[in-house]
C-alpha cells in the first residue's frame, strides 16, 4: 500500500487529474489486508456524568440482565433535576439520570483528565514514577500522544487473542467464536490503537513489542507490515509451557509468538543469560572448507580451490599453493617433502571450496588467523583447517579477547576476557519464560487471596525488554494491555538488575470478569458503585500486584515468599526502590478548560509530560508556580518573575504558559532557550480536537 501512495505522490506532480483518478480506484477497491475497517466501536463511560447532546443508553432496572433496548442509542435533550430527556427517532422519554450511561464513539472529541487516586513512594524523591492508567486504552492513549508523541521508547503489549472464550468486549458485548465479524472486529480494534501507538514511538529509535497465539498471528502480521512499512519486522516463536494444554482432535499449545518491531536505529541488545560463551573461553575457530551443496569446486570461484601444506611433524602450515582452475586436477599438482596437500575434500570424493580466497588465506596465515588440526591421513582431506571469522577477529581488535601470542604452529592463541553474548534465534525454548512457573506462581505469591488468567511470566517480558531498552536507563515503557502488570513489574527489575531509571505506564481498565459480573448484576450492582469497582482488574488485581512489587508486601499483609531469579538471586520481599500513581481518566468539557477553571484535571497530563518526577502542580491561587523539574505560568503579568525562576532551577526542562496570545507565546519560547514550552490551552484542545474528528478511521 505504501509503494502505490509514492506512485500516486510521483503522478500527482505530473499529471494531477491521473493521480486523482488512480486514488478513487485505490478507495474503490481493497489491497493488502482486507478487513471491515469501519466497524462502528464505541465504550460506555459509567463515570461520565451526562450533558445535554451525549449519547446514552438506558440501563436496564437493578437486578435485571440486558435486553436489546438497552443498546438503543438515545440524545440527552435537557437535563432538569437529575432527570434526563431523551429522543430517539422521534420517540421522547424522561429517565432518571442514575439509569443511563453515556455512549462514547471513537469518532467522539474528548478531553481527558487523571485523577489521582492512590500512590506508592518506595523510591527517592528525584525518581520518576511508573503509572498506572484506569482507563479505557483507546482514550488513555489519546492522552499520551498529548504528552508523549514520538517520545516513547518501547511499547509492550499482549492484547486479547480473540480465542471466542469471552477474552475481550466489542461494542460492550464479548465476541463469540460464531461472530461472523469476529476477525474483522479484531483488527479493527487493533488497528485504531496502534496508530496512536505509531504517533507515540520515537521514529528514529524504538521497538514495538507484542505477543499473540495462533488465532490471530497471520492477520497480526499483515496488519503490523501494513501500518510500519517503514520498519522492520520479525516474529519470534517461543515456548510458554512444559506442559502442553492438550486440545481435542488438535495438536497440544505450547508455545506463543512474539513480533519485534523496529524502528530507526533500533537494535536488538543480545540476552547474556542464554547462547553466550563464558569468560576465559578459548577463541572461536570456524571450519574453513564450505559445506553446502552450492559450494561445490566450479568454474566460476577458481579462488576458493588451492592447496595447503601442512608439516606432518609440527602441524603447521608451511606452504599455501596457486589456485586451480578446473581444468587442472588435483593429481597433477607436486607434492612437498615431509608435508600433506590440502585440499576441500569431503569423505565422499566431492571437490569443495575453501570459505575464503586464495589472497585472503595468505593474509590470515601471517597473522595468524589460520590453522591445520586433527591429522585424517586416511581420507581425502588430509587435515582439518580452520579460520577465524570477521567477528572473531573484531573482537580481537576491540579488546574483547585477550591474545596471548602466536604459538609454535603459526596460530594465535588467546582467550575472552568477560561474556561474550550472542543474538538470540528466532525459537526461543527459555526455561525461565514459563507462564506457569513463572507468571501463575509469582502473581500468587504478590496475591494469594487472588486469580489472574494466564499471567505472563515476568522473566519472559524483561528478556524482551531488554533485548531493546538496555543500553537506555532511562526509556520510557508503555503497555496498554495490562493487565496484570507484569511489564511494569519488569522494568522494575531490569532497573534493579542495572540500576537504570526506566519508566512504565501501565494501562488498563477496570472491567470484572465473566462470572464476576453476573454476580455482580444480580446483587443489584451496576459499573461505577464502588463494591463493583473494587473488584475491576485496574482496582483489584493491577495496581495492588504493582504495590506489593514495590512493598515487597503481599495483599494478605504478609511478606512476599519465593526468590526473583535468573540474572541475579534475590528475595522478591526486598521489593523494589520505585515510586508508582494509579490515575483514573476522567472526561472533561471544553469550556472549563478554556476558562481555566479545570486545570488540576489536566494537571497530572501536564505532570506526566514533564517526565513524572517530582510533585504535581496544582492551583492554588498563584500566578505561577514550579517544581525542580517544571513550571507553570498562570498569569503574563509575571512571566518575568516566572523567566528568572525558570532560569534560576537549571533542572527544569519543561514550561507551560497559560495564553490565549501567540505574540506572548512566542516571547516566551525566546526568553527561555533550552527549555520546551507550551501552551495552554490551545494545544491541549487542539490535541483532542483533531483525533476526534474522524482523522482515526
Amino acid at each position: 500500500m505504501a509503494n502505490i501512495k509514492e506512485t500516486i505522490f510521483e503522478v500527482e506532480k505530473l499529471n494531477p487529474e491521473l493521480a486523482r483518478q488512480i486514488q478513487k480506484y485505490v478507495k474503490e477497491h481493497s489491497y493488502g489486508l482486507v478487513f471491515e475497517h469501519n466497524l462502528p466501536e464505541a465504550v460506555r463511560l459509567h463515570k461520565k456524568v451526562p450533558a445535554v447532546g451525549d449519547i446514552v443508553n438506558i440501563l436496564p432496572p437493578r437486578g435485571e440482565d440486558e435486553n436489546n433496548e438497552n443498546t438503543v442509542p438515545w440524545v440527552v435533550k435537557s437535563i432538569d433535576n437529575s432527570v434526563a430527556s431523551l429522543e430517539h427517532d422521534g420517540e421522547t422519554k424522561n429517565v432518571s439520570i442514575e439509569d443511563v450511561v453515556t455512549l462514547v464513539s471513537y469518532r467522539d472529541v474528548i478531553y481527558p483528565g487523571l485523577k489521582e487516586i492512590d500512590r506508592i513512594e518506595g523510591g527517592n524523591p528525584e525518581d520518576p514514577y511508573h503509572m498506572v492508567i484506569n482507563a479505557e486504552n483507546y482514550h488513555a492513549l489519546e492522552a499520551l500522544v498529548y504528552a508523549y508523541a514520538g517520545k516513547v521508547d518501547c511499547i509492550y503489549i499482549d492484547p486479547p487473542y480473540n480465542s471466542g472464550a469471552k477474552d475481550w468486549k466489542y461494542n460492550n458485548n464479548y465476541v463469540a467464536a460464531e461472530d461472523q465479524y469476529r476477525h474483522s472486529k479484531w483488527l479493527a480494534f487493533m488497528e485504531r490503537r496502534l496508530k496512536l501507538a505509531k504517533q507515540l514511538l520515537n521514529p528514529q529509535d524504538s521497538a514495538l513489542i507484542v505477543t499473540i497465539d495462533e488465532k490471530e498471528y497471520l492477520r497480526l502480521g499483515m496488519l503490523l507490515e501494513q501500518m510500519f512499512p517503514e520498519s522492520r519486522i520479525q516474529m519470534i516463536s517461543s515456548i510458554i509451557s512444559r506442559k502442553s494444554s492438550s486440545r481435542s482432535d488438535e495438536f497440544a499449545r505450547n508455545n506463543e509468538y512474539v513480533f519485534f518491531v523496529r524502528f530507526g536505529n533500533c537494535k536488538i541488545i543480545p540476552l547474556k543469560e542464554t547462547n553466550y560463551i563464558n569468560e576465559g573461553a578459548e577463541i572461536h575457530w570456524q571450519t574453513l572448507r564450505r559445506s553446502n551443496a552450492t559450494n561445490i569446486r566450479d568454474e566460476q570461484h577458481p579462488n576458493q580451490f588451492y592447496p595447503i601444506y601442512v608439516d606432518v611433524k609440527t602441524n603447521k602450515i608451511v606452504k599455501v599453493g596457486d589456485s586451480l582452475p578446473m581444468s587442472i586436477p588435483v593429481a597433477s599438482i607436486p607434492k612437498l617433502d615431509g608435508c600433506e596437500m590440502v585440499f576441500p575434500i569431503r569423505d565422499d570424493g566431492a571437490e569443495m571450496m575453501w570459505g575464503i580466497s586464495r589472497e585472503k588465506f595468505v593474509g590470515y596465515l601471517e597473522m595468524g588467523y589460520v590453522r591445520a588440526t586433527k591429522h585424517t591421513p586416511n581420507k581425502p582431506q588430509k587435515y582439518v583447517i580452520q579460520y577465524l571469522m570477521k567477528g572473531t577477529i573484531k573482537e580481537i581488535d576491540s579488546g574483547s579477547i585477550e591474545i596471548e601470542g602466536i604459538n609454535d604452529q603459526g596460530f594465535m592463541t588467546g582467550k575472552y576476557k568477560s561474556v561474550k553474548k550472542v543474538l538470540q534465534d528466532t525459537q526461543w525454548s527459555i526455561d525461565s519464560h514459563d507462564a506457569r512457573d513463572y507468571g501463575t506462581y509469582v502473581i500468587q505469591s504478590f496475591m494469594p487471596d487472588r486469580n489472574f488468567p494466564y499471567p505472563k511470566s515476568v522473566y519472559a517480558v524483561e528478556d524482551c525488554l531488554r533485548l531493546v531498552v538496555a543500553e537506555k536507563p532511562k526509556a520510557l515503557i508503555v503497555d496498554f494491555f495490562a493487565g496484570s502488570g507484569t511489564t511494569a513489574n519488569a522494568v522494575m527489575l531490569l532497573n534493579h538488575l542495572d540500576n537504570g531509571h526506566r519508566r512504565s505506564i501501565s494501562i488498563t481498565n477496570n472491567e470484572v470478569g465473566d462470572k464476576e459480573e453476573a454476580l455482580l448484576l444480580k446483587n443489584g450492582l451496576r459499573p461505577s458503585d464502588f463494591e463493583w469497582e473494587k473488584y475491576g482488574i485496574a482496582n483489584y488485581i493491577t495496581w495492588p500486584r504493582i504495590k506489593s512489587t514495590i512493598t515487597g508486601i503481599n495483599t494478605t499483609g504478609e511478606p512476599i515468599t519465593g526468590n526473583y531469579k535468573f540474572t541475579e538471586e534475590f528475595p522478591m520481599s526486598d521489593g523494589f526502590k520505585a515510586n508508582a500513581l494509579l490515575f483514573e481518566l476522567t472526561y472533561e468539557s471544553a469550556w472549563p478548560i478554556r476558562l481555566d477553571r479545570a486545570f488540576d484535571a489536566i494537571a497530572p497530563i501536564l505532570w506526566m509530560q514533564a517526565g513524572c518526577q517530582g510533585p504535581i502542580i496544582k492551583r492554588i491561587g498563584k500566578s505561577y508556580l514550579t517544581t525542580d523539574f517544571y513550571g507553570v505560568l498562570f498569569d503574563y503579568n509575571q512571566a518575568s518573575k516566572f523567566v528568572e525562576k525558570v532560569k534560576s532551577t537549571q533542572s527544569i526542562k519543561t514550561a507551560f504558559v497559560v495564553t490565549d496570545d501567540q505574540r506572548r507565546y512566542s516571547n516566551m519560547c525566546k526568553r527561555l532557550p533550552g527549555i520546551e514550552v507550551h501552551r495552554l490551552y490551545e494545544t491541549y484542545l487542539r490535541t483532542f480536537e483533531i483525533s476526534g474528528e474522524g482523522g482515526m478511521e
